[in-house]
């Protein structure tokens, strides 16, 4: 039996990921992180998990630091499973380690049926979207920041690397969650980051935010 690790902590795709994983009857007990410190505690007592993670919402500083822990732990495997992960995200963990597949949660139920079928055999699979993203050419975002962000992308990210919550956006800007969301999808996918630290950082890089209200 596989032990497995659900590190998504979105509510909608954390019930389905469940539901899949418990009509298979193969695998182990399920754990369940919040963050990427109980992840790496769980990793421990269970190094040869399955690991289930939406990067997006947790505290990865980059890709790097994602594939830095893989590494640490070669006998687990990942699944990833975002909204949005940037091209050159997904070519640094291409060509970095065979240790994981690619979902997004966009993807068809047979897609998900198959990474899961291969996952618990460690053969990587990479749905139909991801191997677009790396085989197709995109034009960075990121070096023309001003043109690429709407005013209200860039108020929403300075709200965000302020350390706000969605929930908390939405009652400042009169807004609902769900555009919100639709929002910081938006901004992450024309900056290509991936995380609340690196959208932290290139605010502060783009002078979005000032250090010292940061630190305060």
């Amino acid at each position: 039996m596989i032990p497995v690790l659900l590190a998504d902590n979105q509510y909608l795709t954390h019930a389905g990921w469940l539901y899949h994983l418990e009509a298979l009857h193969v695998v182990g007990p399920f754990r369940e992180a919040a963050n990427k410190a109980e992840l790496g505690a769980l990793l421990h007592q269970h190094p040869d998990s399955l690991v289930i993670l939406d990067y997006t919402l947790f505290d990865f500083m980059s890709a790097e630091d994602l594939v830095n822990v893989m590494l640490r732990h070669r006998s687990s495997f990942w699944i990833l499973s975002s909204e949005e992960l940037s091209t050159p995200f997904l070519k640094h963990l291409y060509y970095q380690t065979e240790q994981c597949s690619v979902l997004f949660k966009d993807s068809r139920l047979e897609e998900f049926q198959t990474c899961l079928s291969l996952a618990f055999k460690h053969n990587r699979y990479l749905c139909a979207r991801a191997v677009q993203q790396l085989m197709g050419k995109q034009v960075s975002a990121s070096e023309q920041p001003d043109k690429v962000l709407t005013q209200t992308e860039r108020d929403i990210l300075r709200l965000v690397a302020m350390g706000k919550s969605t929930k908390e956006i939405a009652q400042e800007r009169f807004s609902s969650v769900h555009t919100i969301m639709t929002h910081r999808k938006n901004i992450f996918r024309k900056l290509e980051i991936n995380s609340v630290y690196e959208a932290t950082r290139y605010a502060l890089r783009a002078g979005i935010i000032d250090a010292v209200d940061y630190y305060i």
